[in-house]
């Protein structure tokens, strides 16, 4: 028998059955706990959070879907704090069962999928919780040529994201790196991190880790301000002059604050930036918070986006489907500090890097896109978005943010090793 959804603000709901899927109005926070892309893994893993948080909070975890994933949440449609603290308390109960934490996430209209919430028996909490989740196989390689998808979309974004997706060895690479810093407590309890690979040949994400999470942003959305400059440059509201030129290089390469806030006040200021952003560029920037200027001393925690920005916004500008992307995309590989390319042993001298790091007490992270070449020259173009962010500020900044830059670096590695090898690039 099916059960009947039905919605008031403000009032609970019950779920459909297993076929059916349910969109559901949202403004607040939910706490998301995995993606995936196997409705069969994301409802085992319930049972596994579920054991661990117990049978209170098993009732409330659901399972939600988006192109392409399947998602698990704990749907509550509160407040950030809330949501927060919630995700805190859940992290620190689920990494000493060696799951992986929790985080706090914008509610949207879901479509709820499943059978209804989990029920946690005391037999079933022997759920093995230590049984990875199973790679999906892979496709058969693809005959692409070695650039960008062809394809013209009217968003290059939402080619992005919604071309077709498995879990690929890379994914189960990387995130059995990080499960192997975390059992030997190089990466701390009160952190969590994200990962998207995107490959441009092939049109194929390679990896979904915490992807649609909001981190925070640091000086990673920098780019985004620049857009945002040439949005209003194009719209005739500014001019891109000798002293703009200067301004835009310096944030840019050398991630200068000073030049950072002129450019945000000649666009308007933050709100403006994320007005621009949302309303004209709604299918790249769907997780951007843009609220502050850069603080003195460079201690920005409340801009945020997700991986997925991030990937959305590279691919876009690497299709030129922004404003001003040819010049964004000049600096953006000016040279400069990276945690993608420099240190990583892996990748080959001469590989083409345009990037934008983020560092903070509380923030390491790099977006990028790094095209590597055969033997015969031909280019093969993807996307790297490395996040790590930790709750508090780190008590060594040097020394916290070099270890997680390394880190940043081995996954870098990682991520080369399986494109490689992907396009034969060594043959």
């Amino acid at each position: 028998m099916k059960k009947t959804l039905r919605w008031w603000w403000g009032a609970t709901f019950a779920l459909f059955s297993t076929t059916v899927a349910v969109p559901v109005m949202a403004a607040g926070y939910d706490v998301s706990y995995l993606w995936h892309r196997q409705l069969p893994d994301v409802e085992r893993y319930r049972d596994r959070v579920g054991a661990v948080l117990g049978p209170q909070v098993a009732r409330e975890l659901r399972v939600v879907q988006k192109p392409g994933l399947y998602g698990l949440i704990y749907y509550r449609n509160g407040s950030s704090d809330g949501a927060r603290k919630v995700a805190a308390v859940h992290t620190r109960l689920l990494r000493s069962r060696g799951l992986e934490g929790a985080a706090p996430m914008k509610s949207r209209a879901w479509n709820f999928v499943g059978s209804g919430p989990v029920k946690v028996a005391s037999a079933k909490a022997a759920v093995d919780l230590a049984t990875p989740l199973p790679p999906v196989s892979p496709p058969k390689p693809s005959d692409s040529a070695s650039t960008p998808p062809p394809a013209k979309t009217t968003a290059g974004a939402d080619a992005e994201s919604n071309r077709p997706a498995r879990i690929s060895q890379l994914e189960v690479a990387v995130e059995n790196y990080i499960k192997g810093l975390r059992a030997k407590g190089v990466i701390a309890s009160d952190e969590r991190t994200a990962w998207s690979v995107y490959d441009f040949t092939t049109g194929e994400k390679l990896v979904t880790i915490n992807e649609d999470v909001q981190f925070q942003a640091a000086s990673m959305v920098k780019p985004f301000f620049a857009m945002a400059f040439f949005h209003q440059v194009d719209q005739g509201k500014l001019v891109y002059g000798p002293k703009s030129r200067t301004h835009m290089r310096r944030m840019i390469q050398h991630s200068n604050n000073y030049s950072t806030n002129w450019i945000l006040r000649q666009v308007g200021g933050p709100a403006v930036v994320q007005s621009i952003l949302t309303r004209h560029y709604g299918s790249v920037f769907r997780d951007v918070q843009i609220v502050e200027y850069i603080p003195n001393g460079g201690r920005t925690y409340r801009n945020k986006a997700s991986a997925h920005d991030y990937s959305r916004f590279l691919y876009s500008l690497w299709r030129e489907e922004l404003p001003g992307a040819s010049e964004i995309k000049r600096l953006m590989s000016l040279p400069g500090g990276n945690r993608l390319y420099t240190g990583a042993s892996a990748i080959p001298v001469g590989t083409e890097l345009l990037n934008k790091t983020g560092s903070t007490a509380r923030l390491c992270g790099d977006m990028g896109i790094l095209v590597v070449k055969d033997r015969n020259g031909r280019r093969y173009p993807y996307t790297l978005i490395g996040v790590i962010e930790k709750t508090g500020r780190a008590r060594n900044y040097t020394t916290w943010i070099r270890s997680r830059g390394d880190v940043i670096r081995q996954v870098s590695n990682i991520v080369y090793e399986e494109i490689s090898r992907h396009h034969n690039l060594r043959s």
